[in-house]
Order: C-alpha cells, then structure tokens, then sequence
C-alpha cells in the first residue's frame, strides 16, 4: 500500500472515530444547535461539543439512567428565556425518553414539528410560550398517553381547535393555550374525558360560538377558567353553575348576553369576572334585566304612530315658530356654558368633586376629572386630611368621602374600584368581597349598602371607635367610605379559613 493511501485510510478512520463517539440523543440535539442562528459559541452552546460520548453535561441537558440502555438518556431539554433565534427540529421527536421539553421565552419561529409528540411515550410537559411560533397546532399533539402540562400561550398559533386533536389529552392538568390566534368554536364533547385538568385557558384568541355545556365536567377544575378576550356568544349556560366553588370564572370581554345564572358556584363570582359583555344584566353586576313587559313596551314597533303615515307639511308660521324656538335653546344653553365657566373659574381654589359609582360595577371611576388639587374623597393616604375628626369630615356633607383610618395604609379609590373583586359570603350585614390591589394586597370590603337616614357624622364617629380598637383577635379596621347610596367598610384579609376551622384547630393542639 502506498503510503498516502495509508495516511488517508487512517485520517479516514480517526473522522468516523469522533463522529461514532457521540451518541444518538446528542447527534439528535446537535440538530437543534444548528437550526438555531447564533454563533457557535453562543453561551447556550458553548459546551455542546461532538466529541463528548453524551450529552448529559451539556447545558440544559438532564439525563437518567434508562433500563436496556448502557449509557444515560436524555430525559429533559430546559432552554428557557436565552434569546434563541430559529425553529423546533423535527429530529428532537427521536429522543424516545424526552419527558420535558421548556423552551420558553425564546424566539423560535415556525410551526411545531409533529414529529416531537410521535416517537416518546414519556413526555409530559412541554413548555413553549412566549415564542413566535405560528401554525395550527400539531394533529399528533396528544400522541403521548403521558402529557400532563402543556403551555403553547403568548405565541402566533391559528387555525381551530379541532376536537379530535385535543380528545385524547385524557391525562392533561393544565392546557393553556392563551394569546394566540385560535378561531372558530370551543369543540364539544371531549371535556368530561379530561378527568384530571385543573386550569384552562384559552383567552385572547379570536373563538367564536358558545360555551360547550360539557364544561360542566371539569369537576378537577381547581384555578381558573379563563375564556375573556374573544367573540364567545349566546347565554351563560347554567351548567357552569355544577363547577367546584373555588373556581375563578374570566368572562370579560365577550359578546354574551342574557341574565347571569344565579346557581352553584355562579354566587361565589365578582363583577370582574363579566365586565365588558354589554348584553350581560344581573347580579354581581348593576345592570338589572328587563322584565318581558319592559322589553315589549321598549320595542320600536310600540309606538302609536305608523311608518306609512302621510306627513302633513308645515305651514310658514310654524317654521317660524320653530326657527324662534331654536334660536332661544341655542341662547340658553350659551348662557348655561358661560355661568359653568364662571363657576369654575371661582372654584379654581377649591376642590369639590364626589364619588357617585357604587362598588362592584362595570364602570371606570375617574374622580376630581375637573380639579386640580387632591380631595379628601379622591384617595387616601392625605397628610392633611380631616379623617381623624368627624366633626370635620361633616362639612363635605358625607357625599362620597373615602377616609383613611390607617395613615400607613394608603391606595387610591380607583385602584379599589377597578381592582378584581370575589365575592367571601353574603350575610343580613351585607356582602364581602375579597379585593387584591395593585401591589399585590388583599383586602376584605363589606358593602353594608346604601347610607340610608343615618347621618354620615354619626356613622364616621362609630367607625372611628371600632377603629381605635387594638386586639390581636380583632382584624384591623383600615378604611371606610360613605356616600348616600353606598357605605365599605375596608379591612385586612386573613385567609385562615372560617371561624369553625380556627376553633377546631385551637381545640386539637388543646387536647
């Protein structure tokens, strides 16, 4: 043998020496490597080396010891908010023990290869939200018997939800399918299989049609049921009512009309949870639904006059008389703007704006849009506010004042107002709610109902009292806030349980 032919035979050699020296799940994730456009020695890659025997101590690799396999397996890929730019290999489905695949929070584009949910039988989680991902989603997307979360939110997916995709999901937890670009109807009939899920959502989208009655099957549902932001129509069906207690309802932002069913787990929902539906009326919301004899007399065929009448045409006077009319509105309504003007004018020191929204409404509360100085009524947390002293606080003749009786407790009303409301229990005392602020503080307001008779000097002089008191037994007074048509009292929430769990607990650690 000529020795160039020898030392091309043993170059030869050494080449598939060093590519036979990696196992296949690395040749599997090399492919991922590469359909990602960074450089190579990017940080998420640096260590992704051929000539490692496997991949296991590559970064965001995790392996386990497989049964019938000499060597460890990849078991999860966890790739998360690193910046990557490129598309999902379809050579990742040849990974037969992949149980979790996160890719998160990158900038991967194109469709999802079927063949990830083809090869493995263990796969369980797969977390790809936050990415540019586009397409409908994969047929084969519930080929793995084992997938329990799947999270495809905050992307560019379209097309619909085709329901012999998703019916045998049997083991999913969690599907959320969130801000993406889902059209056409919810699919009906495969929700009772889903015996396990405990969180769906599947809002901003563009859904159409109506709420599947089989939703009522979810009885595993423990969080929330999120439909908000989509062109979901028709009435709330009562079978929602059959979902457990502790279920948070998001129906905001819909086109559902009708009254809102009053039953089961429905008495345990805010106004949150049906802003935005302008056909909507009923409890929790303040918008009470016509009677059939209202809607009758409101309809435009009610009238006494007739369409085809003949209409008579106006004698000269008449126009005149009109024309006459006119011009005296025209005049009044200017006389009306300049005394508002001047009115304003001598109030520019002054401040007199009150609050008329009662709490719990689907309206957006905008106070002192004409002042420019702070009201004792705007917010809390004044420094120089007459809270501490009824005798003051009478002068604003009780019309919506907003007081603070811890000065450290301080938040603006139309935080309150706006902020997402449930209701805790209802009571011959009123109603409880249970209000989370914007920074995170929940709070328990009781809505005691109207002011009635009672002068707004008397009931801040009782407040005041109970919020002077100090016990370690006796949740702290924070706020209140009385208007003729509205009385909240605002005071820290504690999630303990009820009183009946607290003295059976205090009993136990007695014995």
């Amino acid at each position: 043998m000529e020795p160039s032919s020898f030392y091309a035979l043993l170059v030869l050699l050494l080449l598939v020496d060093t590519t036979l020296s990696l196992n296949s799940d690395g040749l599997s994730l090399l492919s991922l490597k590469s359909a990602v456009d960074q450089p190579a020695d990017s940080s998420a890659f640096s260590d992704w080396l051929d000539t490692d025997p496997t991949p296991c101590r590559w970064t965001g690799i995790s392996c386990m010891n497989i049964s019938g396999f000499p060597d460890p397996r990849v078991v999860g890929i966890a790739l998360s908010g690193k910046n990557l730019r490129g598309y999902i290999p379809s050579e990742l489905g040849n990974l037969v023990n992949l149980r979790r695949l996160n890719l998160h929070d990158n900038n991967f584009h194109g469709s999802i290869p079927s063949q990830l949910f083809n090869a493995t039988s263990l796969l369980h989680s797969i977390f790809l939200y936050g990415n540019n991902l586009s397409g409908p989603l994969p047929p084969s997307i519930c080929n793995p018997p084992r997938l329990q979360n799947l999270d495809l939110s905050n992307n560019s997916l379209s097309g619909p939800l085709q329901k012999d995709y998703l019916e045998n999901c049997k083991q999913l937890q969690r599907l959320i399918l969130a801000r993406n670009r889902f059209d056409g109807e919810i699919p009906a009939g495969i929700w009772s299989g889903m015996d396990n899920l405990n969180q769906l959502d599947l809002s901003s989208n563009e859904l159409t049609g109506s709420v599947p009655d089989d939703f009522r099957e979810l009885k595993s549902l423990s969080g929330a049921l999120n439909l908000s932001y989509n062109h979901l129509s028709g009435k709330i069906p009562k079978s929602l009512g059959d979902l457990p207690v502790t279920v948070s309802l998001d129906l905001r932002n819909n086109n559902f009309s009708g009254e809102i069913p009053q039953t089961g787990s429905f008495s345990n929902q805010g106004p949150t949870a049906f802003l935005d539906n302008p056909l909507l009326c009923g409890f929790p919301l303040q918008k009470t639904c016509k009677t059939p004899e209202q809607s009758s007399a409101d309809s435009p065929n009610s009238g006494s006059g007739s369409e085809n009448s003949p209409v008579k045409g106006l004698s000269p006077g008449l126009i005149i008389l009109i024309s006459v009319a006119d011009a005296a509105v025209v005049a009044f309504i200017g006389l009306v703007v300049v005394y508002i003007y001047w009115k304003k004018k001598g109030d520019e020191n002054g401040c007199s704006c009150t609050g008329k929204s009662k709490f719990g409404g689907n309206e957006k509360r905008h106070l002192c849009n004409l002042c420019s100085c702070a009201c004792i009524n705007g917010g809390f947390g004044n420094q120089d506010s007459d809270s501490g002293d009824p005798e003051k606080a009478e002068r604003g003749k009780g019309e919506g004042d907003l007081v603070a009786i811890d000065k450290g407790f301080t938040f603006e009303l139309d935080e309150l107002l706006r902020a997402s409301a449930y209701v805790l229990g209802k009571s011959g005392l009123g109603i409880v709610y249970k209000v989370v602020l914007g920074n995170g503080i929940p709070v328990a307001v009781r809505r005691l109902g109207e002011g009635g008779d009672q002068r707004y000097k008397e009931f801040a002089a009782e407040i005041q009292a109970i919020g002077r008191v100090k016990h370690p037994n006796v949740v702290k007074l924070r706020a209140y806030y009385w208007a003729p048509d509205e009385k909240l009292l605002i005071s820290d929430f504690i999630s303990n349980g009820n009183l009946a769990t607290a003295l059976r607990v205090r009993k136990d650690f007695s014995v």
